[in-house]
């Protein structure tokens, strides 16, 4: 079986929705879900995309995506990919697809003169957490995630 990845197109807006939804189920988050296709589709593919979509296929069928955007590191002076979402279908892993999608993204990373790629993990998923580990990937200790939405956010910016 062959896994292949490639670039998201406007018309994989159904298959990421459902992607998104399957992975907010696996991490037992389905309830905080707000995004729908349309909102997608103009922040993905829109006149000013802020996001990036692999999809990996095992011979030719959709198993699993990655969502990207760049962020900036001061201290390096360049640019970083920062994974929001890695996702395989269940009945798929172990097939090398979650492995494939992150050696595209690290060739990503190298091509488009970035420093690093970064990503989160929820604390309770050892699967993926081990499997991070064995691709040589390193926690950051002493960084904390900071998260202000709703109507914090909002109070902020009237201030």
């Amino acid at each position: 079986m062959t896994v292949t990845i490639r670039n998201a197109e406007p018309h994989d807006i159904d298959l990421i929705h459902g992607f998104i939804l399957a992975l907010a189920e696996y991490e037992k988050l389905a309830h905080e879900v707000r995004a729908d296709r349309e909102v997608l589709a103009r922040h993905l593919f829109g006149p000013r995309p802020m996001a990036e979509v692999l999809i990996a296929q095992q011979d030719d069928k959709p198993v699993g995506f990655a969502l990207f955007f760049h962020n900036f590191s001061t201290f390096e002076g360049r640019p970083g990919i920062y994974l929001e979402d890695l996702f395989v279908d269940p009945q798929a892993r172990g097939c090398g697809a979650g492995k494939a999608l992150l050696a595209a993204l690290a060739r990503l990373t190298i091509e488009r003169d970035c420093a690093r790629l970064e990503w989160s993990v929820l604390d309770w998923n050892t699967p993926a957490i081990d499997f991070y580990r064995a691709i040589g990937a390193r926690p950051m200790d002493g960084w904390t995630i900071q998260r202000m939405d709703g109507d914090a956010l909002v109070a902020l910016a009237a201030a």
